[in-house]
């Protein structure tokens, strides 16, 4: 018997004692069978909307959703989505039903879902409820669209890169004709909004398998960003590199800790090398300004998708940055750390370190990442490296007489003589030397 949370039993046996069929849907049912434990419940149910509402007087419902037969019913303190049984319209712009009708019928609403695996319902009376094989997927780890995938995806675009996403956050495989017509059917991706196209990317690229997803459906990829396909078997000849541009990028991307800016980093550090490769008198490839062309890309990406400031700018920086060598050198270091700040430069090393780990093995630099992490790290807790760890501020250097645009001025010598370890960050050493400096 599959453990479902107390409000959703709570619920289905309320639905139940009221004649109505009830279970719990969907990725939550994929998930237990899986032995992952589900993170929400969604509920199907045979009854109407106006039916859920009278099961639920009493209860506090948000009624967003009737429309589509979606009732949320705050159970335990608990959000609950319980939708109707349904069976869709026709979709006219390769995401939305133009109309939806209710049915009493469950085999009728599951044969409108996407996948078979997300087709698999459960109450703790029935059991499992499999009408399309999606048991059998499951346990074959196979990806599978329920009918005829090109009317799947031609019905909701969006499918695409939900079957990729899971083929990449959940290591399975998508069966031949599903990718067939995903690939046929990738166009139609133009056709979905920016914010949901970039909240199934966002989930791929932190999936365990992202690397072979990135090989294998670059193609689809491409539909978003034309670089990737450029990439595909982009001879880098150059000593450094072993792999095609993408097989790099895919590796790379890989060995990435799995945080989001990082891997979106990763995924476009090299967008621009198809644009500014050309090879030397002796044959071998350089990429001169690339690190400057996949910012661009990337910018370009970020703001047609929609991303939030915080994380544009985190990516653009580590983009732009990260073909940028490092010495081990404590005065270098802090001042790479003043320009850039710790997160980022600690970002940078952890970026540099897997893009190194794509390359060649001959030049593998695993020591050196180690020592410039260690060196950076003690060099953050022990030294001063920004005007807010200065022992000294503008307050000070107004007792002294400065003003305007000089205070700015005195602090960052100051501060550039403390890095360059010219001077203790003590407040009589820095008093004395602004002195001089007036």
């Amino acid at each position: 018997m599959l453990k479902i949370s107390p409000s959703a039993q709570k619920a289905i046996e309320m639905l139940n004692r009221a004649g109505y069929e009830a279970y719990v849907v969907g990725g939550c049912v994929r998930d237990m069978v899986m032995g992952i434990e589900p993170s929400d419940f969604d509920i199907t149910t045979s009854a109407f909307p106006h039916e859920i509402l009278s099961v639920f007087q009493g209860q506090r419902t948000i009624e967003t959703g009737i429309k589509h037969g979606t009732v949320t019913v705050l159970l335990e303190g608990e959000p609950l989505e319980i939708t109707t049984y349904r069976i869709d319209g026709d979709y006219l712009d390769n995401r939305h039903p133009q109309s939806v009708s209710f049915t009493r019928n469950l085999e009728n609403d599951l044969s409108r879902r996407d996948f078979t695996m997300n087709a698999l319902v459960y109450n703790g009376t029935d059991g499992v409820g499999d009408y399309f094989g999606g048991i059998p997927d499951v346990e074959n780890k196979i990806i599978r669209a329920i009918g005829d995938p090109t009317k799947r995806f031609c019905e909701d675009a969006l499918r695409i890169l939900r079957g990729i996403r899971f083929a990449s956050t959940l290591g399975f495989k998508v069966e031949e004709k599903t990718k067939r017509a995903m690939l046929e059917c990738k166009h139609l991706l133009h056709n979905i909004s920016p914010e949901r196209i970039s909240v199934e990317i966002n989930k791929l690229l932190l999936g365990k398998n992202v690397k072979s997803v990135i090989l294998e459906y670059y193609e689809i990829l491409g539909e978003l960003c034309p670089e990737f396909i450029k990439m595909n078997g982009f001879n880098q000849q150059n000593r450094h590199h072993v792999y095609d541009v993408l097989e790099h990028t895919a590796i790379a991307v890989e060995n990435t800790p799995p945080i989001l800016r990082l891997r979106l980093a990763m995924l476009f550090h090299d967008t621009g090398k198809v644009h500014t490769f050309f090879t030397d008198e002796k044959g071998e490839g350089h990429f001169f300004g690339h690190a400057q062309k996949s910012t661009e890309i990337v910018k370009e990406y970020l703001e047609k998708y929609r991303y939030d400031n915080q994380t544009r700018d985190a990516v653009l920086s580590l983009v732009e940055h990260h073909d940028m060598v490092t010495e081990l050198d404590e005065v270098l270091i802090k001042k790479r750390l003043n320009r850039i700040g710790k997160e980022q430069f600690l970002d940078l090393i952890k970026i540099q370190r897997a893009d190194n780990s794509a390359q060649s093995p001959e030049f593998d630099r695993t020591e050196y990442f180690d020592s410039l992490e260690n060196m950076t790290n003690e060099l953050i807790a022990q030294s001063c490296f920004g005007l807010s760890s200065l022992a000294v501020n503008g307050n000070d250097m107004k007792s002294l007489g400065f003003v305007g645009k000089s205070i700015g001025d005195v602090l960052d010598t100051l501060l550039n003589e403390v890095m360059e370890n010219k001077l203790p960050n003590e407040k009589e050493a820095l008093m004395n030397r602004a002195k001089e400096l007036k």
